[in-house]
């Protein structure tokens, strides 16, 4: 496919899929429920954490913890400290339990609390070196320092060690993109657009190469680097 041919074809999906028909169907529908910065972020979060399986399931799921937080995010964190564990004990996404959600809820209110939240604490990373990858290590490396289990360190993904980020590298864009066609929501001015790196996972990183816009074989870092820089 030649540049051109390739450019209109990519034009033409994302036209399709950047629109607000499709927000019903996906877990950017989450957030969407919400007007306040804060609870944009909180559930958009969230949802991003478990967006893998079917989409079906996601939006099942993300709704049942946002009722497990009153339907209020931002409040349920920041009014009180969270220590009911047994809310959460129920709660299963695919390998994402009950002991990850309770230890989630709490690194989230501390995030709030002491930190200045999640914009704060995502852009503090990136003024490092202006980069997705500092401001991504940044936040784990906060988000994960209130003792969590070794299980639920899996859950918050880490590039310095490969990993493709799929899930944060989706909710920063959701959070930064600006809103143009009311799918995400532009909220945060602190980092750049252009800084946003690909959400490669199995599927996207199968078309990129049958595009040959990625030559790369493992779908980890230098993976979303390289696609990343051949869409630019």
């Amino acid at each position: 496919m030649f540049p051109a041919e390739l450019k209109n074809f990519l034009d033409e999906k994302y036209n399709r899929f950047n629109c607000v028909n499709f927000i019903e169907v996906d877990p950017i529908s989450i957030p969407h429920q919400f007007s306040r910065k804060e609870d944009i972020e909180i559930a958009g979060f969230l949802s991003a954490t478990i967006a893998w399986g079917q989409r079906p399931t996601i939006i099942r799921n993300a709704n049942k913890l946002i009722q497990l937080m009153d339907g209020e995010p931002f409040e349920f964190l920041t009014r009180t400290a969270v220590e009911d564990a047994e809310r959460f004990e129920s709660f299963v996404h695919r390998t994402f339990n009950g002991t990850d959600c309770f230890y989630f809820m709490g690194a989230l209110s501390s995030i709030y609390r002491e930190h200045g939240g999640l914009e704060k604490l995502f852009s503090d990373g990136f003024s490092i070196d202006g980069t997705a990858k500092s401001a991504i290590i940044h936040f784990r490396e906060t988000f994960l320092s209130f003792d969590p289990q070794h299980r639920t360190e899996k859950h918050i993904a880490n590039p310095d060690k490969g990993s493709s980020a799929k899930r944060i590298n989706m909710f920063l864009r959701w959070m930064v993109r600006p809103s143009n066609c009311r799918v995400d929501f532009g909220l945060w001015s602190s980092i750049p657009a252009s800084a946003l790196m690909m959400p490669l996972d199995v599927h996207s990183g199968s078309v990129a190469r049958k595009l040959g816009l990625l030559q790369r074989t493992q779908n980890d870092w230098q993976a979303v680097e390289e696609l990343t820089a051949n869409l630019r």
